[in-house]
């Protein structure tokens, strides 16, 4: 199976079994609602397997799922031998970066918290590879090439015609953290206030000064569906990613994520934050 498939399959799967959850119904139970066995259903809810669209649409409606949902859901299902553009890298991207990379790919929308990093999506080519330099995980010029390479066509979504928004929060300690050299950081904090001119992005920065905040989570990115049942959060643990789409956990992210907007400057001051960090340099 192609890697486009396995993180398709695996965001399908992963979405069957919540809203059948959220339904209440037993798989024999919506098995038979549709027509089918209780072990095809099971299979649907897998990370692996063919699928038909048409069982998935009318377990969908079974759920009683909003029509834009639906057609989401079905178009994933639709989607799922479909291979992204990340393919040609499937050597170099582990498979929690193939399932990032698909959902964003399909993303309406990308709210981060930044409390160390500037986000991937918002990174200068010589800053990714200061980065990449930094790993402790030593690899050759080549791979970090191809890794650099990479974030760069991840970039390409926020220029597409139907680009997600992205609302970014960077801690203050991202912008005033020297990656590479001064002139890497400068490079990169001009990169911020180019990209924070465009009608797709919204940047804030949570200064030192609000002191205590909403961020004891760590960094965090929510990706936004067409619905909100749709949405999934992702954390970069470093020594692994984490995806969590369980309600409660929505919950509490989407809350923490107000929180810091509410204490972070606004757009303006925030602008100003960051010429001010990158005169200095």
């Amino acid at each position: 199976m192609t890697a486009r498939a396995t993180t398709r399959r695996r965001q399908l799967g992963a979405t069957m079994r919540k809203l059948r959850a959220q339904k209440g119904m037993t798989l024999e139970e919506a098995g038979q609602l549709v027509g089918v066995s209780k072990a095809t259903v099971s299979r649907y809810e897998t990370q692996a397997g063919p699928v038909k669209w048409l069982v998935i649409d009318a377990l969908c409606r079974t759920y009683g799922v909003s029509d834009a949902e639906r057609r989401a859901v079905v178009a994933l299902a639709k989607d799922a031998r479909q291979q992204g553009w990340w393919n040609s890298f499937a050597d170099s991207i582990p498979e929690s970066m193939n399932l990032m990379l698909t959902l964003e790919d399909e993303a309406v929308s990308e709210n981060h918290f930044s409390c160390v990093y500037v986000p991937g999506l918002l990174q200068t080519r010589s800053y990714t590879t200061a980065l990449q330099q930094a790993n402790e995980m030593r690899r050759s010029p080549a791979e970090i090439e191809r890794l650099v390479d990479i974030r760069m066509k991840r970039q390409e979504i926020l220029a597409r015609p139907n680009a997600p928004h992205l609302w970014a929060i960077l801690d203050e300690s991202v912008i005033r953290r020297i990656v590479g050299s001064r002139e890497v950081m400068r490079q990169q904090l001009g990169r911020l206030l180019s990209t924070g001119d465009s009608p797709n992005v919204t940047l804030q920065i949570l200064p030192f000064a609000r002191g205590a905040h909403a961020a004891a989570l760590g960094s965090f990115v929510i990706l936004g569906g067409v619905e909100a049942s749709l949405d999934v959060v992702y954390v970069d643990l470093h020594v692994g990613s984490l995806f969590m789409e369980k309600q409660e956990e929505l919950d509490r992210y989407r809350l923490a994520f107000e929180y810091l907007r509410a204490q972070a400057l606004d757009i303006d001051a925030s602008a100003s934050m960051i010429k001010c960090a990158y005169e200095e340099l």
